[in-house]
């Protein structure tokens, strides 16, 4: 292997590393910390460095006692339709599935009353789930429906759809809204999401509409992010358009 005559040697090794993760399998094992160290005759410190930034982007995963494998490659959502996670799961051929934590009726918190434009004092359905794809964990989520919605909470939450529960009693999702944020996993998502607390999320709050207008999903939903990626493509604003902070042009 031709060495690199400039930089440091963790990029050396990150450069190594990363054409493994490429000609690999995810749940392949790489060499330990020391062998990689002897080839490269580096501090096993410096090894190190190169692997935790491959695990930082995602690229591979460490497992206690075991070792340090590549990754599962991430699920990418695309942009311009919002498919429910059931239905996205299985248009990827597949297996989708939750975990209940809870459903039930509650007093809904002030964001859930804000976004689905309710009183404080009108009952909520929350649902709270692990969501998997084959079998691995990829999502904490919380939905709060409005109390028009409660005979979902009779249906198959573990297996089924949400969504397809709402059309069958004609509540049908429309226009969906959201933003996304990001959060380190607390010590309780790491454990649901079996993986290392401090692991980083993805946080997408999301408002569905009706046909008519009305709110009716107020949903958070936790995504580990070296697991699910959300696509985005954007067209680049003319230099015609104003900043934000612009005067008005006056009027000739």
């Amino acid at each position: 292997m031709e060495r690199i005559k400039s930089g440091h040697k963790y990029e050396e090794i990150e450069g190594w590393l990363r054409a493994i993760v490429i000609s690999g399998n995810p749940g392949d094992l790489l060499p330990s910390e020391v062998n990689i160290a002897s080839k490269f005759k580096v501090s096993r410190m410096t090894a190190r460095q190169a692997v935790l930034n491959l695990v930082r982007e995602g690229l591979l995963e460490r497992r206690r006692g075991a070792g340090t494998f590549i990754s599962d490659i991430p699920i990418h959502r695309r942009e311009g339709i919002l498919f429910s996670f059931t239905e996205d799961i299985k248009r990827r051929g597949l297996t989708p599935s939750s975990v209940l934590i809870s459903a039930k009726l509650e007093t809904p918190t002030g964001s859930d009353a804000k976004a689905l434009k309710l009183s404080n004092t009108e009952k909520v359905v929350v649902i709270h789930r692990i969501r998997l794809a084959d079998g691995v964990p990829l999502a904490l989520e919380r939905v709060a429906l409005i109390p028009q919605c409660k005979a979902v909470l009779a249906v198959d939450l573990v297996n089924g759809s949400l969504h397809e529960a709402l059309r069958a009693i004609d509540i049908a999702p429309y226009i969906a809204t959201g933003w996304l944020s990001a959060r380190v996993s607390t010590a309780s998502e790491a454990k649901k999401l079996k993986f290392k607390t401090g692991t980083p999320l993805l946080v997408e709050t999301r408002i569905i509409d009706d046909v008519n207008g009305r709110a009716i999903e107020h949903t958070e939903t936790a995504y580990a992010s070296n697991r699910y990626v959300v696509d985005v493509r954007l067209t680049c604003a003319p230099e015609t358009i104003a900043p934000f902070n612009a005067a008005p042009i006056a009027p000739a």
